[in-house]
Formats: C-alpha cells, sequence, structure tokens
C-alpha cells in the first residue's frame, strides 16, 4: 500500500504551504513511505484528485485543496481529519495501516482489543462452573507446572521484546513531539511572516497613495503657472494691439 500525499509545489498561499510541511514532517517522524505527487506542474494529478475526492469532502466551491492524502484510491482525508487522528494518537488509522508494535497506538488498540474480547468471553461464559474429577485435576497440576516454567522462560524473551518495543516507542513518540514543536515554531514565523508582509504592503500602498497626491498637486501647480503665464502673454498681447491702433489714429 503507498501513501500518496497530493501537494502543490508553488503555490502562493503561506497557509497551504504550512499544512504540507505540517502533513509530510510528520508522515517522516513515523517512519511513514509516502508518494509526493505535484498539482501544480502536473494537471493529470490535479484532475485525478479533484476527481477521486468524494464529494461530500469537497468545499462549498466544490474544488478540494492541497494537501490530499489517499491510501492507493482510497481517500483517507485533507489536512483537517489528519490533523484530528494525530491529535487522537490514531494516524495510522486513518491512513488504513497497521500501527507498529509498540507505538501508542498500537498499545491502545491492544487494550480496546482485550476489552471487547473480555466483555464478549463474559457475556458467552456467565460463571458456568464445571466439576473436574480430583483424579484429572491432579494429572493436569504437573503439567500446568511444566507449562508455567515454559512460560516463565518465554515470558524474558517477551519481556526483552517488550522493552525493545518501548524504547522504539519513545524514539518515535520523542520525534513526533520534536516535529510537533518545529511545526508550532514554524506557525509562529509564519504568522509574524504574513504580519510583517501585511504592514509592508499597507506602507507601500500608503506611499503610492502620498505619491499620487504629490503629483496631483504637482500637475494643479503647473496647470496654474500654465494659465497664469498665458493670461500674462494674452495681456501683453492685448497691450501691444492698444499702442499699435493708438500710433496709427495719431
Amino acid at each position: 500500500m503507498v501513501i500518496k500525499v497530493f501537494l502543490a509545489s508553488s503555490s502562493g498561499s503561506t497557509a497551504i504551504k504550512k499544512k504540507q510541511q505540517d502533513v509530510v514532517g510528520f508522515l517522516e517522524a513515523l517512519k511513514v513511505d509516502y508518494t509526493e505527487l505535484d498539482i501544480a506542474c502536473n494537471e493529470d494529478n490535479r484532475l485525478w484528485m479533484r476527481q477521486n475526492v468524494p464529494k461530500d469532502k469537497k468545499p462549498a466551491n466544490g474544488i478540494p485543496l492541497p494537501p490530499q492524502i489517499f491510501n492507493e484510491d482510497s481517500y483517507c482525508g485533507d489536512y483537517e481529519t489528519f490533523f484530528d487522528a494525530k491529535e487522537d494518537n490514531s494516524v495510522f488509522a486513518f491512513l488504513g495501516l497497521p500501527p507498529p508494535p509498540g507505538s501508542k497506538e498500537a498499545l491502545q488498540a491492544e487494550k480496546e482489543r482485550v476489552v471487547q474480547n473480555g466483555t464478549h468471553a463474559e457475556e458467552e461464559n456467565p460463571d458456568n462452573s464445571v466439576e473436574v474429577p480430583v483424579e484429572e485435576q491432579n494429572g493436569h497440576s504437573h503439567r500446568e507446572e511444566e507449562e508455567e516454567e515454559e512460560e516463565g522462560e518465554g515470558g524474558e524473551a517477551d519481556d526483552e521484546a517488550t522493552a525493545g518495543d518501548e524504547a522504539l516507542a519513545e524514539e518515535e513518540e520523542e520525534e513526533v513531539e520534536e516535529t510537533d514543536e518545529q511545526a508550532r515554531e514554524g506557525e509562529e514565523e509564519d504568522e509574524e511572516q504574513e504580519e510583517e508582509d501585511l504592514q509592508s504592503e499597507e506602507e507601500e500602498e500608503l506611499r503610492q497613495l502620498e505619491e499620487e497626491e504629490e503629483a496631483e498637486a504637482q500637475e494643479e501647480e503647473e496647470e496654474e503657472e500654465d494659465y497664469l503665464l498665458y493670461s500674462a502673454s494674452q495681456d501683453k498681447n492685448h497691450e501691444a494691439s492698444a499702442q499699435h491702433w493708438r500710433h496709427q489714429f495719431l
């Protein structure tokens, strides 16, 4: 089974990039094999993703956004459902994969299975005691002692294996916690960057507005100067014309 993660390598959205990094980083921390499929550079990937996301999982506009996660052709979910599974320690169930031995999810699933099986057994066998002859009890007692000795030897090996599994699970949990911390730091950095970008955009818009106002004021001044020059020229022409006619009559 191959886990497919549909991403957009050239997305202009900071939020989408952060979500994609969170999903990929967490899968790598869990050592889950996955394949990245880029919808920005490959039209076939984009069409396949849109066609295979269930209708009831699509947003109101009908266009699902990355990241979208599949197990082969089976839809797993988007970032929000992935995040919920991560919070519930059920990522492997979300992906349709068996949890690794010793992991939190495996131990939780084992506890649930034991509880379910125990409840089922109690319902089927409610305290029905059967009297066993003394001879059979004595005959079984020796076999039980031998079985206990064998179980003791096997139990030590199981304990060693369990200890190894627990150590591996602790390492994986530490990696996951480190990934979560890095993701949180990345979110804070992204938020700060978005605030800086927004402030820069506002400053740029304000600067452009001031430049436009200055240009308009300068244009008005130039028009006023041109009008004054034109008026002065007209006055001179009128005066010259008047002098000319006075000379004619004189």
